[in-house]
């Protein structure tokens, strides 16, 4: 199995004819992603890679069928309206891959989906990819380079560092180590699928067996993984690797969601409490692969 996509969802692309929707549509379409339309106001009747392109999501939903993901290339000033028309028209996930989002947006996308049980990756995210099967957003750059550095595996990846998502799922495969998802969370400070949500997500899915975790200085993200750790509700191994141990407070590093500010979100705070509740935490992002085969070995995995 696989969390959050796979070859038969059915997905949406916002914005497929700008030039990153282009070039990332036929990424996902290389890869084998069921991509079924697109939306571009003004463009509709257009085709990209052979898939219809319309004027708004509910006409697309209409005539090209039932849609399940809506991924979004908008410019971050339209994000809002965008990600709204897509949750009314009854889309039930969202990848919001741009930058630069304004946090009150984000909120009130978070607040329309969750009355309607919708949910959303991102802002600020490189998506979502399933080792042969499917790809959301921008993961892996190209289908070819994509279908060669990830394999299916046991370990479920989740990452608040686009690059690193992508680095830490080529750095297993070398060791033999394969993986079920990887999800790229979001670099914001407030995203619609944080490590805890999807650490809940891999705990429910079987074939995952054990999960690696990507974590920054900034936001309670990791120490809301460790609670969930210590209330039985996330069972499975967790290897991490916390970036930003030089940071200074009031410090950025990396993106936005990574600054410490006041004492909270700090690197020894993570550290400290993710190894309290027994997660195995490496000092140098290297050491993650022999870290996670010792994990599956002693799991039998």
């Amino acid at each position: 199995m696989s969390i959050l996509i796979d070859q038969t969802k059915r997905v949406l692309v916002q914005g497929i004819t700008g030039r990153e929707g282009i070039a990332r549509t036929q990424l996902m379409v290389g890869y084998g992603t069921h991509v079924v339309a697109g939306v571009t106001p003004g463009k509709g009747g257009q085709a990209v890679e052979g898939i219809p392109v319309f004027d708004t999501v509910e006409e697309a939903w209409e005539q090209a069928g039932p849609i399940d993901i809506s991924v979004l290339f908008i410019p971050a000033p339209l994000v809002r309206s965008a990600a709204l028309e897509a949750i009314d028209a009854g889309v039930k996930l969202l990848v919001i891959v741009p930058d630069r989002v304004p946090i009150y947006d984000v909120l009130v996308i978070a607040k329309r989906a969750k009355e309607t049980g919708a949910r959303f990756v991102g802002p600020n995210t490189l998506g979502v990819l399933s080792p042969d099967k499917a790809v959301l957003g921008m993961i892996g750059g190209r289908a070819a380079s994509a279908r060669s550095w990830f394999f299916p595996g046991p370990v479920g990846i989740s990452s608040r560092s686009g690059g690193i998502t992508s680095s830490m799922a080529y750095y297993l495969a070398q060791e033999g180590i394969g993986a079920t998802t990887l999800v790229h969370v979001g670099g914001d400070a407030v995203v619609g699928l944080p490590h805890p949500e999807v650490v809940k997500l891999f705990e429910h899915d079987p074939e995952t067996k054990a999960v690696v975790m990507f974590g920054e200085i900034g936001t309670s993200q990791e120490e809301m993984v460790a609670d969930l750790i210590e209330e039985g509700a996330f069972t499975k191994p967790l290897v991490a690797y916390i970036g930003g141990k030089a940071a200074k407070s009031g410090t950025r590093f990396s993106h936005a969601g990574a600054i410490v500010e006041g004492g909270r979100g700090t690197y020894e705070g993570k550290v400290e409490r993710l190894r309290e509740v027994g997660a195995t935490v490496v000092e140098q992002f290297m050491d993650l692969p022999a870290a996670t085969k010792e994990v599956l070995a002693r799991i039998g995995a």
